[in-house]
Formats: C-alpha cells, sequence, structure tokens
C-alpha cells in the first residue's frame, strides 16, 4: 500500500470534499444535458434535423470533451487538482451561459464545444483526487456519491430547463443553467484542497512518493494501460453502455413529445404547466430518482461484497446492463405516455449501477500517480462512442426510419435498436471479471 494510500485510511469520510465534488459534478450534468429538454423547440425556432440535435446535445460536446482531457489529465498529474477543476468549472458554466445567445445552429455548435472543452477538465483531476482522499473501504461509494451528479444533473436539467423555456423560451434556460457554476467555481478555487500539493510544498515531493517514484510520463501511463486487460473490457462496456444512455437521453422529449403529445398535455393540464415543463418534472424524476439509485446502489453493494473478490466491480454492471434491456423496450413500445414514464424506472436503476463500481475498479488498477491520466483515457473511449455517437446516431436512425414511418415511428424504433447495443455492453462486463485481480496484483 502505498503512503498515501496509507494516510487515507487513518482519515474519516472526506465530507466537504465529496460533497462539493458532487455539487460539480451535478452542475457538470446540468449544463450537458439541459439542451435535451430544450431539443425540440430549438429544433423549431431554429429549423433543425434531428441529426443536428443528435450534433449538439453529442458531437459538438464531445468534440473537445473526449480530446482535451487527457492533456488537462496531465496537468492534474502534476499540479494543483482543486484549481484545475476551478477553472474548468468556470469555462463550461461560460459557455453554457452564452449558448442562450446563439442565433444560428453553427453558433451554438461552436458554444456547445466550449462546454465541452471545459467539462473535459472535471472528471480526470476529481476521480484522481477522490483516490487519493479516499481508503480502499470507502472508496466505491465515494466516487459513486460523486456519480450521483449524473442522475442529480440531469433532473435538475430536465426541470429547471422544462419550467424556464416554458416561462422565458430556451435562452434564457440556458442563461439560468450556466450561472451557478461562475459562483461555485470561485468558492472551489478557493476552499478546495489537494493533500498532494500540500505535501509537495511541505517536503518538496509529493504525497506517498519515493526516491525513484516520480510521475509517470504519458508514454509510460499507456504502456501500463496496455497490459490491464480489465481496463480495456471495462471501457469497452462503460462506452457501450454510454451510448446507449446518452442516445436515449438526448431524445426522451422529444420522443414523448412525438409520440405521447395527448398524455403530455394530460399531465400538464393537471399540474397546471405548459407541457415542456410537465414533462421537464416527469423525466426529471425518473431519471433522476432511478438514476441515484441505482448509482449510490451500485457503489454501495460493490463495497458491501467486495469481500467476494475485485471480480464483484464488473459482476454488478453487467447484471445491472442486461436487466435494463427489456424494461427499456416495454417503455418505448407501450401505447400509454404515462405507463410509458413509469417503466423508465426500473431500466434507469439497473442501467446506472456501473459507476461507483467500475470507476472504483479503474482507480484500483492503476499506480496512484497515473489515475488521472487513466481516467482521461477512459473518459476519452467511453464519451467518444457514447457523448460523440450515440445521440448523433439515434438521430440519423430516426431521419432515416421517418421517411417511411414518420417523425413519431422513426424515433420510436430508433430508441429500441439502439437498446440492443446493451448486450454487447454486458458481455464487455463479464470479460472483465476475469481480470480484474491479476491487475491489481500486478499494479505498477
Amino acid at each position: 500500500m502505498s503512503g498515501t494510500e496509507e494516510a487515507s485510511s487513518e482519515k474519516p469520510f472526506p465530507v466537504y470534499p465529496v460533497g462539493l465534488l458532487f455539487v460539480i459534478f451535478t452542475l457538470n450534468f446540468l449544463d450537458r444535458q439541459i439542451l435535451n429538454i430544450l431539443a425540440e423547440p430549438i429544433k423549431q425556432d431554429l429549423g433543425l434535423a434531428d441529426w443536428q440535435i443528435g450534433a449538439l446535445t453529442g458531437l459538438a460536446f464531445a468534440l473537445l470533451y473526449t480530446t482535451f482531457g487527457i492533456p488537462v489529465a496531465r496537468l492534474a498529474d502534476r499540479h494543483h487538482r482543486g484549481k484545475i477543476i476551478a477553472v474548468s468549472l468556470f469555462i463550461w458554466s461560460g459557455f453554457t451561459a452564452l449558448s442562450g445567445l446563439a442565433t444560428s445552429f453553427v453558433q451554438l455548435l461552436l458554444f456547445r464545444i466550449g462546454v465541452g472543452m471545459g467539462e473535459a477538465g472535471c472528471s480526470p483531476a476529481t476521480q484522481s483526487l477522490i483516490g487519493d482522499i479516499t481508503s480502499k473501504a470507502v472508496r466505491a461509494r465515494a466516487l459513486a456519491i460523486y456519480a450521483l451528479g449524473v442522475p442529480v444533473g440531469s433532473l435538475l436539467g430536465m426541470v429547471v430547463g422544462g419550467l424556464a423555456v416554458d416561462a422565458w423560451g430556451w435562452r434564457n434556460a440556458l442563461l439560468l443553467a450556466g450561472l451557478p457554476g461562475l459562483l461555485v467555481a470561485v468558492l472551489t478555487f478557493l476552499t478546495l484542497r489537494d493533500p498532494r500539493s500540500s505535501a509537495l510544498r511541505e517536503t518538496g515531493r509529493a504525497a506517498g512518493t519515493q526516491e525513484g517514484d516520480a510521475i509517470p510520463t504519458f508514454r509510460e501511463a499507456c504502456r501500463e494501460l496496455a497490459g490491464k486487460k480489465s481496463f480495456w473490457w471495462l471501457a469497452g462496456g462503460a462506452a457501450l453502455t454510454s451510448f446507449v444512455g446518452y442516445g436515449h437521453l438526448s431524445f426522451y422529449a422529444s420522443f414523448f413529445m412525438r409520440n405521447h403529445q395527448g398524455d403530455v398535455a394530460v399531465l400538464a393540464d393537471w399540474l397546471g404547466l405548459g407541457t415542456t415543463g410537465a414533462l421537464g418534472i416527469a423525466l426529471g424524476l425518473l431519471l433522476g430518482v432511478g438514476g441515484a439509485l441505482g448509482t449510490y446502489g451500485g457503489g454501495a453493494v460493490a463495497d458491501r461484497h467486495i469481500g467476494r473478490g475485485p471480480g464483484i466491480y464488473a459482476f454488478i454492471p453487467a447484471i445491472g446492463t442486461l436487466l435494463a434491456i427489456p424494461f427499456f423496450v416495454l417503455a418505448f413500445t407501450v401505447e400509454s405516455g404515462l405507463a410509458s414514464l413509469a417503466c423508465l424506472l426500473l431500466p434507469t436503476i439497473f442501467k446506472n449501477m456501473w459507476y461507483g463500481p467500475v470507476f472504483a475498479c479503474v482507480q484500483s488498477i492503476v499506480h496512484e500517480r497515473s489515475r488521472a491520466t487513466a481516467m482521461a483515457v477512459f473518459l476519452l473511449i467511453l464519451n467518444a462512442c457514447g457523448i460523440g455517437a450515440g445521440p448523433i446516431s439515434i438521430g440519423l436512425l430516426s431521419d432515416a426510419l421517418a421517411a417511411t414511418l414518420g417523425p413519431a415511428e422513426g424515433l420510436r424504433w430508433a430508441m429500441i435498436i439502439l437498446t440492443a447495443v446493451s448486450a454487447l455492453a454486458g458481455l464487455c462486463f463479464f470479460q472483465a471479471r476475469k481480470s480484474i485481480a491479476n491487475d491489481q496484483r500486478i499494479r505498477s
């Protein structure tokens, strides 16, 4: 066990830093996902096709998010991670607010690329920091708490975006989403400590670092990853799961607006809201509550059963991913819009169970000084496939099927077809089980 790991095991659970990082990741996903509930108003206002909506919600964001993460991660392996996270938050929040000023597809595309550039600095630095300030016994749970930002941010994006677009229009909704992050960025810059940087100031050497134990170069870090079979199977499973998840998420609102417009109107009348606001609340609660239960539950179950061996880190995601498939198909095929919404709860729980176990596993199989770089490579694979390809794939498939089935049925079948990819994700997670223990033993 390294000096860093020993030190972290003697400390209480780091409530403030983990809590603050959860808030930051929540803002990360709020700014990332708010465009999904605004998709139909933006589509109508700017006259866009589904493939352009897919590009805005996925590909544009992923262009710099996937590639910029590696150089930022190298900085995070060397410098103060709290300040890197704060600057990143300031950048993506600013570009989210600027997105409300866009008057064309190209302008909105460029602003979303800016959001992706800023968010690239969040997860590699954050997960590396959590890996250093927690012990192995609670790491999956801490990372699961951090990952709760995904469902909570998505919930807030749907609810805030839906209510704001009905009240003030989609442009002001984006402005409202971006402003809080600017304030939290200042708080983060001033208060989020990095124990590695503190030790460096006091001793001239990073915490837990011995003579000859310098920061690995990027080539050395990649060489280490190349020999970790479990890393690549986990990355493949997470990428395919994200491909399906981000694809669905980008078009949930459009799916219900097109296929269940009457039921959405009934829900809006019952709540006394506009249709977009009512749908945003319904989707936000379902996806937020279901995602939170699955995300925290996956991490908690992994920590509780880690005594059965590290293979549990892959077994939980595999089972959850496969269990989600039939419920997704049911949600997209039932005739009632309200029943369709209800059917989304279980698959949302199941499909989110991978976050804590997989992130904890990646942290456990690499050198602690390579954690940010390893996570950047992992996220590059995950997001290039998930954010980059998922939404635009559904958009292209929907446009193609709409020629014969119409826009409503075309989107329905695009959602169903994409769900089938989850089976491959589950197989990747099962395959990772075979090599995790060995990869942990030979950790550099």
